[in-house]
């Protein structure tokens, strides 16, 4: 009977871990198991020797006793994996959105040429500013990466550039986030096929995830999500007279442009998560180096690929950089000219749509570098302790 007793136990005893494993894999491992190990070894031993055991009452009062102590350890374990996860839902307002005024688009109300005194007098301060392509800024401006958009200055304090790949985008033409491609063709007419820079004509590819347009003043480029039926998922509006002073294709590199490609793609990814009810990834130093040396690395010896010239696998080079994960996943682009389309090609890739979407990550590194032509190699190093 004491036997029956004591199976039924063990068995109750292995559900519970199984349930309590079942929960940490929601969250990701945890980093350790050296108490609990230690725990189930000392179970064994004395399951080994309780034929030599005389007082079996005693021995099961102290089996229970240490099942009742480890799945209290289980508990709090889970419990702490629980608080450390990143809010995923934010209750933020949607603004009440308007018809432009002088252009064929607007974002978050705000038009090419309005004054950046009256854009952050109705959406507030940038929380990032970083160099991009155009030879100014980026500036961020979000909500817990809600009712996310960036707007670039010129030097005048005017609107010269916007992107959102938010539903803030209206239209005087009929056009928002969510309009089937087919519908952008009919109502915009024929994209352009290439663009001149210098005296240079640069062919766009045939089969890109997006179009660009020329507009009175402007140049707007939709850009289409392939895995949502090919509707509009961002929109990047730029005056022409920024774009007319881009000469080059590949903005000329340098250590400012290479940190803003890094925080914009970081920044990039998050929105669409959030845009996607997922939750927010955390920056990371450490993983961003080992990053940014692959990117070096396949920026000078001209290759593209996810292992390097050593044979090292994307999980070989952060175990040599002493970077500690139970989940890990890596994220390549080259030949893009801005972190903006780099992020929607990766978006439109589907193992790389996975990674950017996938819920048990929780820290990002971004890191860029750049060939001796000016083109940018971006790797994304995803990765949960």
């Amino acid at each position: 009977m004491k036997g029956d007793g004591f199976l039924r136990r063990l068995f109750l005893f292995a559900i519970i871990l199984l349930i309590s494993y079942s929960s940490w894999s929601a969250y990701g491992k945890p980093s350790s198991y050296s108490e609990i190990k230690t725990a189930l070894i000392t179970i064994k031993d004395d399951l080994d020797s309780l034929k030599k055991n005389e007082n079996i009452t005693d021995f099961f009062q102290s089996l229970d006793m240490r099942m009742i102590s480890l799945v209290q350890q289980l508990e709090t374990k889970t419990d702490k994996l629980s608080k450390d996860q990143p809010e995923i839902l934010f209750s933020v307002e949607k603004p009440k959105l308007k018809a432009p005024d002088k252009q064929a688009f607007s974002i978050y109300n705000i038009e090419l040429g309005d004054l950046r005194r009256d854009v952050e007098k109705q959406i507030g301060k940038p929380k990032r500013e970083s160099f991009n392509e155009y030879g100014v800024k980026w500036y961020a401006y979000h909500e817990n990466y809600q009712n996310f958009m960036m707007v670039a200055y010129n030097k005048k304090g005017k609107v010269a550039a916007l992107y959102t790949n938010n539903d803030l985008v209206t239209s005087t033409k009929g056009i928002s986030l969510g309009t089937e491609k087919d519908k952008v063709l009919n109502i915009l007419g024929e994209p352009l096929s290439k663009i001149q820079k210098g005296l240079i004509y640069y062919q766009f590819q045939q089969n890109r995830d997006y179009d660009m347009f020329r507009l009175v003043g402007s140049y707007v480029t939709v850009f289409y999500d392939k895995h949502e039926d090919n509707t509009v998922t961002a929109i990047q509006i730029v005056d022409e007279h920024l774009e007319a002073n881009k000469r080059e294709f590949y903005t000329k590199a340098s250590t400012k442009l290479k940190e803003g490609f890094e925080f914009q793609l970081f920044d990039l990814t998050n929105a669409t998560r959030v845009k996607h009810q997922l939750g927010i990834l955390n920056w990371d130093e450490h993983v961003k180096m080992t990053a940014r040396r692959h990117s070096n690395d396949m920026a000078e010896n001209n290759y593209f690929d996810h292992k390097n010239l050593k044979g090292q696998s994307p999980f070989d080079r952060m175990t040599e950089d002493n970077i500690i994960f139970t989940l890990a996943g890596e994220n390549l682009a080259t030949g893009q000219f801005s972190s903006i389309f780099a992020h929607e090609g990766l978006m439109n890739s589907l193992g790389h749509r996975k990674n950017i979407l996938k819920p048990g990550f929780e820290n990002l590194g971004v890191g860029v570098a750049f060939n001796s032509k000016s083109q940018p190699y971006y790797t994304q190093k995803y990765f949960t302790k």
